[in-house]
């Protein structure tokens, strides 16, 4: 039977990119096939960390970052939600309304920080960093990106006898190796760029940016991206993506033989690998169950019964963020936070939102030695105010209207 219908919206002035959305392709019979995901923590257990590095860790904000599990992605059920992800908004469009990954979610599952120094940094040569940060300079630097195997065969176990800046360059190995592989992984393959190496010269320091922002920024960006009908690979913090998923939406969530511990931060912990069995389906099955999503299949408000004593006091202090509109940075890329837009995950009633201003996301090559910061004036503004752009709606005394599976509406 011919379809008639056009899929995109009647009025483009918000999804303005429909026609290059792969939802286009897919209505028009071009199927992609399940994306190629890219994120490289399996091998994060190989590292050997003194406890002398692990407080540096620690100091530098990374401390329950470096507890994620290695877990089995669900390239299948990304790749569904990907085709729901709107570039326009950074949010998933879905058939009960608009959800998204907000700062919330990155500091209670990742326990990364969200309030802070935005993550950026001066672009310097990658060989003088290197051999300044980490004592030795890869064979290949190609792009300016060292590979993740180099790291592991060199700074994966650091001596028992090491001196204090030896130990500092394994740590800094490591944490760019973390980062790496988990919230800034890339679709280049088993490679991190070394830019990040700037941030950790500095362990103090280092614990003063906003990592959860930063990571979230370049997830916004990687979702876009796969997001186009022309893309077949997808990166960023993708255990970020499927665990938000499990927590919020009824759909291939696993079974436990038992209830996992709700004692435990950060909270990706809850879903940790191999802790429940699950069916796998195929995109289509997956897209079928989201295009069929009641209120009633969703949850809402996940963090509501866990237990916030385990949430350390900075992380807990700075959770008002989660309702900012602003802009997150990430080096060269800054991505729209746009909770006004999905208040139901904050327990709020869902007003109309804000118009999304239309902004063309650029590609910056910078020079070698030379600051983003004066190319980004803007972008660098709206977070400064971040403080002063918290979204606002009454609360839902009732529950019972979207939650836990006793939706009365639907």
């Amino acid at each position: 039977m011919e379809l008639n219908e056009d899929p995109g919206p009647i009025d483009n002035c918000v999804l303005y990119d429909q026609d290059n959305h792969v939802s286009s392709a897919i209505w028009d019979g071009h199927e992609r096939g399940v994306l190629r995901c890219h994120e490289h923590t399996s091998l994060l257990d190989q590292w050997k960390l003194t406890p002398i590095q692990i407080k540096l860790v620690e100091k530098a904000g990374f401390g329950y970052l470096r507890l994620l599990p290695a877990m089995s992605l669900d390239n299948a059920l990304i790749a569904a939600l990907v085709e729901r992800w709107r570039r326009e908004t950074n949010t998933f469009d879905l058939s009960v309304g608009e959800l998204t990954i907000t700062l919330e979610d990155v500091a209670l599952l990742l326990g990364l920080a969200i309030d802070g120094e935005p993550v950026i940094g001066p672009i310097s040569a990658p060989g003088s960093v290197c051999e300044k940060l980490l004592g030795r300079v890869p064979e290949d630097l190609n792009g300016g990106m060292a590979n993740l195997t180099w790291l592991k065969e060199f700074f994966s176990e650091c001596p028992e006898d090491a001196s204090p800046e030896q130990t500092e360059c394994c740590t800094r190995a490591y944490l760019l190796y973390l980062v790496g592989s988990t919230i800034f992984s890339t679709t280049t393959g088993n490679k991190v760029p070394v830019m990040y190496l700037s941030l950790f010269e500095n362990f103090d320091r280092a614990g003063k940016f906003a990592w959860g922002a930063g990571a979230l920024a370049f997830l916004y960006r990687a979702l876009g991206n796969a997001s186009l009908r022309s893309q077949s690979t997808i990166s960023g913090c993708l255990t970020l993506v499927q665990c938000w998923s499990y927590s919020r939406l009824n759909v291939g969530r696993p079974k436990f033989n038992q209830e996992p511990d709700n004692i435990c931060f950060p909270y990706v912990l809850k879903w940790k690998g191999k802790s429940g069995s699950r069916t796998k389906c195929n995109a289509v099955s997956y897209r079928k169950a989201l295009d069929s999503l009641k209120s009633c299949d969703v949850h809402w408000l996940p963090y509501k019964d866990m237990d916030f004593t385990a949430i350390p006091e900075d992380i807990k202090s700075c959770l008002n963020l989660r309702a900012s509109r602003t802009m997150l940075l990430c080096f060269d890329k800054a991505e729209r936070h746009l909770p006004d837009r999905c208040l139901r995950q904050f327990g709020m009633y869902q007003n109309i939102p804000k118009d999304v201003e239309r902004w063309e996301r650029k590609n910056r090559i910078v020079d070698h030695g030379i600051g983003l910061k004066g190319k980004m004036d803007m972008a660098l503004k709206e977070w400064s105010e971040r403080w002063l752009h918290i979204a606002e709606g009454g609360e839902i005394s009732d529950e019972g209207y979207c939650d836990e599976g006793n939706c009365k509406h639907c």
